[in-house]
C-alpha cells in the first residue's frame, strides 16, 4: 500500500488555475511521463496490451488534427458511442483538444435515444466502435441534418460499407498526420488556446421523469471536482483503475478524466463487458467506483457461492461473517477494538475474507465508492465486514460527479458523508439539498427554463430531500417527487425498502408502491439463474422465467425474503402484499434509465392494472401486453400473475 504522505503529495501536485483545461493538463502529463509510464492497458485476445503516455499523446494528436481537417471548429459537438476502450478515450480527448465538445451516448442506446441526443446536441461527428453503432447512425442520419461524418473503429463487418459519410478512425488519423506535416505547431496551439471556463463536455442526464437534459460542463468544473476528491482520498501515479462503466455516465468520467489525468494512474480496459469482473480480478485495482447495482451483483455472487458450498465452508463463512460484522459495527461507532477481537478478525481475514476479496478483485482496493443511486445498509455492512473500505458518495451530473463523500474512519452507513473541499451544502426550508462549488455546471443546453429552475444565485437545486445530521453528515432521503406519505402521515423513502429487498440473492429488482395508500405493496423481479438453481434442487419443473416466477413455491421463497426486509421497519412501512413480475425490468422498455434507476411514474402508468390489483381483493391479475425486442420484433404476452398477502396479513 502506498504511503499516505506520498499519496497526499501526489494529490497536491496539480494546481487548478482558471485557464487550465483538460487538453493542457493532458499534454503536460503526457510530456511528463512519455514512454516511461503506462497510461492505459487493454486486454485483447487474452493479453494485456500496454499503451504508454507517449503513444496515447500521438493517437490523440493525429486524431484531433484529423477532425480539424474534416472541418471541426471551436464549440462543435462530437458524439461517441461504444464500449470502454482506448479508442473511445482517444476520440473524446481529441475532440476536446481540437476545441470541440464531447458528447457520450450509452452503448446500448436504442435508435430513438441515439437520434434524440445526436439531433439535440447538434453533433457534427459521431465515433462508433463497431458495425452495430454504424448501423444505428446510418438509420438516423437523415433525421440529424447536422451530422456530417460517422467514424468507425472496428473493421469487422465493414467491408461492404461504401457510403461517403463513413470513414475509419485510422483514415482520420492519417489526415491528421498530413496536416501535422503542413503545420507542425498547430496541435500545441490548439491545446493552449482554451480556457478553463470553456465547455468541455455535454452530458445527458438519465431522464427519470422526462427527456434527458444536456448538462454543460466546463474544464474547470471537471478538474476542480477531481482535485477536491483527490484531496480527500489521494491516489498515486502507480495506482491501477479499471474502466468498465459507461463513459456516458458522469461517474466514469470522474475517475478516468477528472482524477485520472491529474494523478496519472493507469486506466485498464476489460476485454469486453462480459469479462469485466474477471479482468478486475486480474488487475487488482487500487481505487474502484461502481453504482449500487454492481455492488449488489457482487454481494449476490458471494451469497450464491455460499448456498452452493459444503457444510464446512458454510460454517467457516458464517463464523467469519459474524466476526467481520462485529468489527465493522465497532468501527462505525468509533469504539476501541479489543485485542482479542482484532486477533479473531485477523484469523477471519486469513481464513475466509481475503479469499472472497480476491475473488471479487478487491484485494488491493484502498478506497471503493458507490453512487448514482441509493444503496441499502445491508450491502454497505456486508462489504465492510469483508474489510473493503466502501464509501458512499453523493453528487450528480450537474456537479461534474461528486459533492459529498465519506471520510475513512468516519463512515455512517445511513449517510453519504461530508462535502468535499470547496463545496458548500445546505438544506432549504422545504428540505431540498442545494450545493454551491466551482464544479456546479454552466447550465442545460438549449433549455433556459430548466437552467433557471436548477441554478439560483449560484446554488444548484438538486430536487432531492435530505438533512444534515449533528456530525455534519448529509442524509439523502429520496427524490422529492418519490417520497411517500405513509398511512400514519410520516414520510418514507421507497428506495430504502427497495434496496433492503435487493439484498436477497433471489431478487434483482424491486418496485415498492404505497404513497398515500392504506398499506405498502411490492412488485418484484426474481434472479432467474439463482431461483432457477434453487428450483432445480427442489425438483420443481419450469420452462421459462415467466413460468418459474409464478410457481407457488417461488412465491413462498420470496415471501421469506420480504419478511426479512420488513424487520425493524415501522408497521406502516412494511410490505403487506406482493407479486412477481412476469419479466425483468428493462431500460429498453423505458422502465429503467440506462444507469438502472427506476422510472417510477412510467412503470406505475404502464402497470396500472397490477397496481389496481394489489389494492383490491383479487388474488390474480391477468396480463395481456405486447413486448418489443431490440431488433424491432414484437411478441404478445398473456399470463396470470398471482397476488400474495404475507402470512401475517392472511
Amino acid at each position: 500500500m502506498p504511503h499516505a504522505g506520498n499519496a497526499a503529495e501526489a494529490a497536491r501536485g496539480i494546481e487548478i488555475e482558471k485557464d487550465l483545461t483538460i487538453p493542457k493538463l493532458f499534454y503536460r502529463q503526457a510530456r511528463r511521463f512519455g514512454d516511461s509510464r503506462v497510461a492505459m492497458r487493454e486486454k485483447e485476445f487474452g493479453i494485456w496490451r500496454p499503451i504508454t503516455w507517449q503513444v496515447y499523446l500521438e493517437n490523440v494528436k493525429y486524431l484531433a488534427l484529423g477532425l480539424v481537417k474534416l472541418g471541426l471548429k471551436k464549440g462543435d459537438k462530437v458524439a461517441m458511442i461504444g464500449d470502454n476502450r482506448p479508442e473511445g478515450l482517444w476520440a473524446e480527448m481529441a475532440a476536446i483538444c481540437a476545441g470541440g465538445v464531447g458528447v457520450w451516448l450509452f452503448q446500448d442506446s436504442l435508435l430513438d435515444e441515439v437520434k434524440y441526443i445526436i439531433d439535440h446536441s447538434d453533433s457534427i461527428f459521431l465515433f462508433g466502435e463497431t458495425q452495430e453503432e454504424v448501423d444505428k447512425a446510418l438509420s438516423i442520419i437523415r433525421e440529424c441534418p447536422k451530422l456530417k461524418k460517422i467514424i468507425w473503429d472496428d473493421p469487422k463487418g465493414m467491408r461492404n460499407y461504401k457510403q461517403d459519410v463513413l470513414t475509419s478512425l485510422k483514415e482520420v488519423q492519417q489526415l491528421g498526420r498530413d496536416l501535422d506535416r503542413e503545420q507542425p505547431e498547430l496541435f500545441e496551439k490548439l491545446v493552449q488556446a482554451g480556457h478553463g471556463d470553456d465547455v468541455a463536455l455535454l452530458f445527458y442526464t438519465s431522464g427519470t421523469t422526462s427527456l434527458p437534459k444536456g448538462a454543460l460542463l466546463s474544464h474547470n468544473n471537471m478538474l476542480t471536482m477531481g482535485k477536491h476528491l483527490m484531496e480527500v482520498d489521494p491516489c498515486l501515479p502507480s495506482d491501477d483503475y479499471v474502466s468498465y462503466l459507461p463513459f456516458a455516465w458522469i461517474g466514469e468520467q470522474m475517475m478516468s478524466i477528472s482524477c485520472g489525468l491529474q494523478i496519472g494512474y493507469t486506466i485498464n480496459f476489460p476485454e469486453g463487458p462480459g469479462t469485466a469482473q474477471e479482468n478486475i480480478r486480474e488487475i487488482g485495482p487500487h481505487v474502484m467506483f461502481a453504482p449500487p447495482r454492481m455492488w449488489e451483483q457482487m454481494t449476490r455472487t458471494v451469497q450464491v457461492k455460499y448456498l452452493d458450498a459444503t457444510w464446512t465452508k458454510r460454517k467457516c463463512f458464517e463464523l467469519a461473517s459474524k466476526i467481520g460484522y462485529h468489527m465493522a459495527e465497532l468501527t462505525f461507532k468509533k469504539k476501541k477494538i479489543p485485542w482479542y477481537w482484532a486477533l479473531l478478525n485477523r484469523l477471519a481475514q486469513l481464513g475466509v475474507q481475503n479469499k472472497i476479496r480476491d475473488h471479487l478483485g478487491l484485494t488491493n482496493v484502498r478506497n471503493a465508492y458507490t453512487g448514482g443511486a441509493a444503496m441499502g445498509p445491508d450491502h454497505f455492512r456486508f462489504f465492510h465486514s469483508l474489510g473493503v473500505n466502501l464509501k458512499q458518495i453523493y453528487g450528480q451530473t450537474e456537479v461534474a460527479g461528486i459533492s459529498v463523500v465519506h471520510r475513512s474512519g468516519d463512515i455512517k452507513f445511513d449517510t453519504v458523508g461530508r462535502p468535499i473541499p470547496g463545496t458548500e451544502v445546505t438544506i432549504t426550508e422545504e428540505g431540498e439539498i442545494i450545493t454551491k462549488s466551482s464544479s456546479v455546471f454552466l447550465g442545460y443546453y438549449k433549455n433556459q427554463a430548466a437552467t433557471a429552475k436548477a441554478l439560483r444565485d449560484g446554488w444548484l437545486y438538486s430536487d432531492d430531500k435530505g438533512f444534515l445530521d449533528e456530525d455534519g453528515h448529509l442524509v439523502v432521503f429520496d427524490r422529492t417527487k418519490d417520497v411517500f406519505t405513509l398511512l400514519d402521515g410520516k414520510p418514507f423513502s421507497p428506495q430504502y425498502l427497495e434496496t433492503r429487498l435487493k439484498f436477497s440473492p433471489y431478487i434483482t429488482d424491486a418496485w415498492v408502491i404505497g404513497d398515500k395508500r392504506d398499506y405498502i405493496t411490492a412488485v418484484l423481479c426474481i434472479d432467474y439463474a439463482v431461483v432457477g438453481k434453487w428450483a432445480d434442487d427442489k425438483k420443481i419443473n419450469y420452462t421459462s422465467y415467466q413460468e418459474l416466477c409464478q410457481k407457488p413455491e417461488v412465491y413462498d421463497l420470496i415471501e421469506k425474503q420480504i419478511i426479512q426486509a420488513n424487520q425493524d421497519l415501522p408497521a406502516a412501512a412494511k410490505v403487506r402484499k406482493f407479486t412477481n413480475l412476469y419479466k425483468t425490468l428493462d431500460a429498453d422498455d423505458d422502465e429503467l434509465t440506462r444507469t438502472r434507476k427506476l422510472r417510477r411514474a412510467f412503470v406505475e402508468q404502464r402497470y396500472q392494472e397490477i397496481v389496481k390489483a394489489l389494492y383490491s381483493d383479487v388474488d390474480v391479475v391477468h396480463i395481456d401486453t405486447t413486448i418489443k425486442y431490440e431488433d424491432g420484433r414484437q411478441a404478445q404476452i398473456k399470463t396470470d400473475m398471482k397476488i400474495q398477502k404475507l402470512k401475517a396479513e392472511r
